[in-house]
């Protein structure tokens, strides 16, 4: 399971060192799905947007937007939550995800699909 963002799917401007390291985990995973399929290993990646984490505090620390603010951004009207995450990823390396492998999975409230 590889941690990727959201950013490393369309760039994201200020933050260019950072969403090209996190496109470089999604071209990553889908290669090394291929490669690892045929010794059975499955190999995914999940896309999170905004999530309560120490990272996300220090960007409205720097930038001074208001959870509030960013929240009025997503569709869900929310920021996610580590757990969010953490069951997503429980899914993707559980057998009931068995027949899938080079997905990238994004877990966002929404912000992608607009």
């Amino acid at each position: 399971m590889n941690i990727s963002s959201i950013n490393g799917l369309d760039g994201t401007p200020n933050a260019a060192i950072y969403s090209a390291s996190k496109s470089g985990v999604v071209s990553l995973t889908k290669s090394a799905a291929l490669e690892y399929t045929k010794s059975n290993i499955r190999i995914n990646a999940i896309c999170p947007g905004a999530v309560h984490t120490p990272m996300l505090e220090q960007v409205f620390n720097i930038t001074g937007v208001t959870p509030s603010q960013y929240e009025s951004k997503i569709p869900m009207n929310r920021i996610g939550d580590p757990n969010d995450i953490a069951h997503s990823v429980t899914w993707l390396c559980s057998d009931e995800a068995s027949y899938i492998t080079g997905h990238i999975m994004v877990i966002d409230g929404g912000v992608s699909a607009g």
